[in-house]
């Protein structure tokens, strides 16, 4: 997108060098308007990876504040639950308010299952892992299901691989606290972290294909 940007200023300013009688101002407001395009799609990119940055983010501090048992830990589910409901509105800014409901409850029961699944491993308990485990994934499906049935761009398959690797990363960062693996539970917030951005990219990317109209 970046690239399609700049190459239409370079196009732009190359016509108007073969056009000499056309004012010098039409040069001015050509280029504004180019840029104009461009910053509404990288405000948009910015604006989406700050979004869902907080949610790696502020997962990682809700898991190491609960499996330390640290006094910030209710503060720190609120506001990690904050985050599902600026998801769900950032969606709902393009798909209507309902469906951003829908995928802000989504979010929140990806939240709520996640913490079942930390607090099974703290306790061992396996047959309740399992069980937690089975329908984080299955939460994980629902929310594909539905981000791809909104937006024909979005492959649901690969919706499916991007949620099912950011769902083992955040199980590697647990396990890893639960056993004082300090550098492993770092590496794997690093690399849930980067893997968060691509997925942040194959959202905006799909939606700014479907309504380009915004960006114009």
């Amino acid at each position: 997108m970046k690239k399609r940007c700049f190459t239409l200023s370079l196009v732009l300013l190359f016509l108007l060098t073969l056009i000499p009688s056309i004012p010098s101002y039409a040069s001015e407001i050509s280029h504004s308007a180019t840029e104009l395009n461009c910053k509404k799609i990288l405000d948009f990119k910015l604006a989406n990876h700050k979004l869902w940055d907080d949610h790696v983010t502020w997962t990682r501090n809700y898991i190491v504040s609960y499996l330390s048992n640290s006094e910030n830990k209710d503060e720190t589910l609120q506001r990690l639950l904050k985050n599902q409901d600026d998801i769900g509105e950032s969606f709902g800014v393009f798909y209507g308010i309902e469906n951003g409901k829908k995928i802000s409850q989504l979010f929140r029961e990806h939240i709520s299952i996640a913490g079942q699944v930390v607090a099974a491993a703290k306790s061992g308990n396996t047959a309740d892992l399992e069980k937690y485990n089975s329908l984080w994934f299955k939460n994980a499906d629902d929310i594909t299901n539905l981000l791809s049935s909104l937006n024909p761009n979005l492959s649901k398959k690969d919706l499916k691989e991007m949620f099912y690797k950011h769902l083992q990363l955040v199980t590697t960062q647990a396990v890893a606290e639960l056993n004082k693996n300090w550098k492993e539970s770092i590496s794997a917030y690093d690399e849930g972290e980067i893997h968060m951005l691509k997925f942040s990219d194959m959202i905006t990317d799909a939606m700014i294909k479907q309504f380009p109209d915004k960006f114009r």
